[in-house]
């Protein structure tokens, strides 16, 4: 028997301002028929079209199998936007809603055990085994899938790299109720143009980069995250005024911190409900689902 899916993403046509600029496949009946054609190899994975013909809801074991089919689709030339991962949730014979449940391994140094059974508290991970091997430990957890969206690289922060985790599914159990998804906000560009090095500048105040100087970006588009829960609009493409007065010191070269260059798994944990990750052969760019930044402020005032 093979396992049914347990999670979704959309995958729709890209609509952003760079759509069709490096991709070679760019519309809904490429993406479409790439996606009927991955079936016929994957029985594990189900497509379902949706009432809008650019976009279809693609369901698979876990977020993993889900990136491999974008990476393979954007390393052929495809250009698509795909949302946030959701799980699909089941209902038992008494109206009540079920989850799918991972089994997770993980093996960890002794002083990174602390850290890591804090964050499986926080993710409704339940505690089933734990046994010394040597100078580390090994621990099985049972989690909601949707408990483990995020976590790898925060894993590997805490455990400092050493850590090694794997997990399977393990069967549907009741919700365990609402579990934190993100919190921290995104840095929004205010406008389209090219980041410089003053811009980046004055937005690396307010939160992490995602990119470097000379990265092209449009409005709505991410560019950072903010340590705060709402979103801030930054102007990363705002040129210095130049003047005839020159104040030593202050005109020597602006230090930016090195951005974090987001992979895709990276980007797909980062995603929030409202924001698409843009997937063309040459770059990743996560964006607001809702480019222009008046209509969000005034759906937001609402």
């Amino acid at each position: 028997k093979i396992s049914e899916p347990t999670v979704e993403m959309t995958f729709s046509v890209n609509d952003s301002p760079f759509a069709g600029k490096e991709g070679k496949f760019v519309t809904s009946r490429q993406l479409r028929d790439r996606l009927f054609k991955e079936l016929l190899r994957d029985v594990s994975l189900r497509v379902t079209e949706t009432e809008s013909t650019d976009s279809f809801r693609v369901a698979g074991r876990g977020e993993m199998h889900l990136s491999i089919l974008i990476e393979n689709m954007r390393r052929e030339g495809y250009e698509l936007a795909v949302s946030t991962p959701r799980v699909l949730f089941r209902e038992d014979e008494n109206g009540k809603k079920l989850e799918p449940i991972e089994r997770l391994v993980i093996d960890v140094p002794e002083d990174c055990v602390g850290s890591v059974m804090e964050k499986m508290g926080t993710r409704k991970g339940e505690l089933v085994e734990m046994h010394p091997q040597g100078s580390r430990m090994r621990i099985e957890f049972l989690i909601p899938a949707r408990g483990l969206f995020g976590y790898k690289s925060e894993f590997l922060t805490d455990t400092k790299g050493e850590g090694i985790m794997s997990h399977v599914f393990e069967g549907y159990q009741r919700y365990k109720g609402d579990i934190e998804r993100r919190n921290t906000g995104s840095l929004v560009s205010f406008e389209t143009g090219e980041a410089v090095t003053y811009g980046l500048y004055n937005a690396q105040e307010r939160g992490q980069l995602f990119i470097p100087a000379g990265t092209p970006v449009y409005e709505g588009m991410i560019v950072g995250a903010s340590p705060k829960t709402e979103d801030l609009v930054v102007n990363v493409c705002k040129r210095k005024h130049l003047t005839n007065t020159r104040a030593s010191g202050s005109d020597d070269a602006l230090r930016l911190v090195p951005p974090r260059i987001l992979s895709l798994e990276d980007c797909l944990e980062f995603l929030a409900d409202d924001e698409l990750l843009e997937v063309t052969p040459k770059s990743l760019r996560i964006r607001k689902r809702i480019l222009s930044n008046t209509t969000r402020a005034k759906n937001r005032n609402k």
